[in-house]
């Protein structure tokens, strides 16, 4: 049997402050869900756009594949039901009924077309000044019996909503063989694979503890986890968001302070 030599004391604590520490993910502005298709031939500019985004830590950013583009001649192989009724959903509670691809839905407020960059960041802007809207720390950290997500109490008045688990890809190639994108390959970054819902969000200090067995499936690398207002039918603005990678087990927040206003 092969044993290890003994490590010091200091040196073990060494080990365990780097392996365990907090690393600041940077005051988060923004949840941006990107509503794409496989067969659309006008995503693959905004798909391109959303990896860029998701390289930008103060930033989630996620891809939702849709399935309603599936008759043009490609099935969607990353698409989803689910996805489909959150884009038409967000629609509904806007009022303006507007259900395209590419659509970027940022911070659950409003929307912009997935290509248009500028228009995105004028959005981000926009919406990151409306009370309420990203102000709560979301914490996540990943412990030797699964993934630990805490939030924090705050003050009365702040609006109720549930809270999202989000398992993702962190990158998918496709080669589609038909369709309007017929030959092309195509990467698609930080895929929703699935929403799990942790419970409600009502002001008080709560923590769940997910085991990864949950979570982890063929592909899922990282999770988000997003405090939302409102319900699944009537989604309303994020409260909060984090992001985190899966593959270590370092520690991801948004924040460990409320956003200034």
């Amino acid at each position: 049997m092969l044993r290890c030599p003994l490590a010091s004391a200091p040196l073990i604590a060494t080990l365990l402050i780097a392996s365990f520490t907090v690393a600041r993910a940077g005051e988060r502005r923004a949840l941006l869900e990107l509503f794409t298709s496989q067969g659309c031939s006008s995503c693959p500019a905004a798909d391109r756009l959303l990896g860029e985004f998701a390289t930008d830590p103060s930033l989630v950013a996620l891809s939702v594949p849709i399935d309603y583009w599936d008759y043009l001649g490609w099935k969607d192989t990353l698409a989803s039901p689910a996805h489909t009724a959150r884009q038409r959903a967000y629609a509904r509670v806007r009022g303006d009924r507007q259900v395209y691809t590419p659509q970027m839905v940022i911070n659950g407020a409003t929307h912009a077309l997935g290509s248009d960059r500028a228009a995105i960041e004028r959005a981000i802007m926009q919406t990151d000044q409306k009370p309420d809207v990203m102000s709560l720390p979301v914490l996540m950290s990943m412990g030797s019996s699964g993934l630990n997500v805490q939030l924090q109490s705050t003050e009365s008045g702040r609006p109720n909503g549930e809270v999202w688990l989000c398992p993702l890809a962190k990158a998918v190639q496709v080669s589609i063989a038909r369709g309007e994108n017929h030959g092309r390959t195509i990467t698609y970054h930080n895929v929703v694979r699935n929403w799990l819902k942790l419970g409600d969000w009502t002001g008080s200090q709560v923590t769940w503890n997910i085991p990864i067995s949950e979570i982890e499936s063929e592909g899922v690398d990282a999770a988000a986890v997003m405090v939302q207002e409102g319900t699944r039918e009537k989604p309303g603005i994020i409260l909060g968001a984090a992001y985190m990678p899966l593959d270590h087990r370092a520690t991801f927040d948004s924040g460990l302070t409320s956003q200034a206003r």
